[in-house]
């Protein structure tokens, strides 16, 4: 990835705009959790429904903190365990947190990615992103630029293009406070 690259990446996401990137296991799309009208428009892409939420993805712990209620030091522990890395955690949500990004929820599932490329998008971005995987509701997650511009030939303002490790699955999650797994990886 070059500067440019993701200047153009962060520039889209600045505007409202819905970039997709790679992510540990599959391409991502992903917009500014705090542009709700960017955050419907997503949902509307994948066709998926607004109760269900979404994950926001981080470079570090600090970029989530705003959007999570307190928890014990415990959880903390647990989540830090497994990040950064590939393990999505559900955790209580702040009362502030729109329906937009936790859906029928109490709870946001959050994740701080190991992915060097998503770490520095959201680096340069100064702020999580919502992270849903770039396919449409039902239909296989997109796994390389070609597969992304096949399922979503409009509506996606820029591709951040790079390696995703293709024999992986996506991210598991798990619940932060029974660390139950409620989708395994």
């Amino acid at each position: 990835m070059t500067t440019s690259e993701l200047h153009r990446a962060i520039e889209a996401l600045q505007r409202g705009g819905i970039i997709a990137y790679p992510t540990e296991a599959v391409y991502g799309l992903g917009c500014d959790p705090h542009n709700t009208a960017a955050v419907m428009r997503l949902l509307a892409l994948k066709q998926r429904p607004v109760e269900k939420g979404l994950i926001l993805i981080a470079s570090d712990i600090d970029q989530l903190r705003t959007y999570l209620a307190p928890v014990e030091a415990s959880m903390w522990q647990r989540a830090m365990a497994t990040w950064p890395g590939p393990v999505t955690w559900v955790f209580p949500a702040r009362k502030t947190v729109p329906v937009a990004l936790r859906g029928e929820h109490a709870t946001l599932a959050v994740r701080v990615t190991a992915h060097p490329l998503v770490r520095m998008l959201c680096e340069a971005f100064g702020g999580a992103l919502v992270s849903s995987s770039a396919n449409i509701a039902g239909q296989p997650p997109a796994r390389n630029v070609a597969e992304v511009q096949t399922q979503f030939p409009k509506g996606i303002e820029y591709i951040l293009a790079g390696e995703v490790n293709a024999q992986a699955k996506p991210s598991e999650i798990r619940d932060i406070q029974t660390g139950n797994i409620l989708r395994p990886g």
